[in-house]
């Protein structure tokens, strides 16, 4: 019996607090909801308007130098030489291309007058190369026994 009575109490317990802490926390006060919208700074990581503007002539100079150090990057790699060339120059240039739009002065001048690419430039990088990579036609599988 005395059990049943301990937790019939420990019961309304738990029940007051949470009713109370429910109410507490539900007060709908019009002027701290204001206050809390102009103290919230929204941060987005990707909103470079604060940035300084990239020239037109510095975006050029960067998009064929990042071009031909993929090219040059590519080819390395590759036995035939030449093939590989002709092969990676469009999707290189491309890749370029798509970076070159959301490029930022810091970016720009690390990669121009450091020659080091930075972390940013590095996702993007990876994005651009998926973007410009789905364009590409892929080639056709080899069909065996008459299917297609």
């Amino acid at each position: 019996m005395k059990l049943k009575n301990y937790y019939k109490k420990l019961f309304y317990f738990i029940f007051c607090v949470g009713l109370l802490g429910g109410l507490v926390s539900c007060s709908d006060n019009a002027e701290d909801k204001q206050a809390e919208k102009s103290q919230a700074v929204i941060f987005n990581p990707f909103d470079h308007s604060h940035d300084e503007v990239v020239t037109d002539v510095v975006k050029h100079k960067f998009e064929h130098v990042f071009a031909s150090d993929c090219v040059a990057r590519e080819v390395k790699l590759a036995t035939d030489k030449e093939d590989a060339r002709t092969r990676f120059e469009q999707p290189c240039m491309c890749i370029a291309q798509f970076l070159m739009k959301d490029l930022t002065a810091q970016e720009a001048e690390r990669f121009l007058n450091e020659h080091k690419n930075a972390q940013s430039l590095r996702i993007k990088y990876d994005n651009a190369a998926y973007h410009c990579l789905q364009q590409k036609e892929l080639p056709k599988g080899p069909k065996l026994f008459g299917k297609p």
